[in-house]
């Protein structure tokens, strides 16, 4: 896993995903890594594959903690997290999760 993030506390929700340092847009932050699954649960990154099917990864690293905004600073490519803006140093790391979450900020 990422030397670039940690998870600690969150203001946002229970235990967030934060960097430790700068990081810079466009960086690759690390992998979504887990079982694979086909249930949905607390931490199942659903991801597209390239035959356009869906999976479950139940996540079992730091990165099952990220929480969500509508204004996120972190999006996946399948199941690689990249940063879409600089990130400074102790900033809680975020991303959209999705239409089902529209109405959350």
């Amino acid at each position: 896993m990422s030397d670039l993030v940690e998870a600690r506390p969150s203001s946002v929700h229970g235990i967030g995903v934060f960097a430790v340092g700068p990081i810079p847009n466009g960086t690759l932050i690390g992998r979504y890594c887990g079982r694979r699954t086909a249930v949905d649960g607390t931490y199942v990154l659903w991801v597209e594959d390239d035959d356009g099917e869906w999976e479950g990864v139940d996540g079992a690293g730091v990165l099952r903690f990220l929480n969500h905004s509508r204004t996120p600073n972190v999006e996946f490519d399948g199941a690689d997290l990249y940063a879409v803006r600089d990130i400074a140093a102790d900033e809680e790391l975020l991303f959209d999760y999705g239409d089902d979450w529209a109405d959350v900020p």
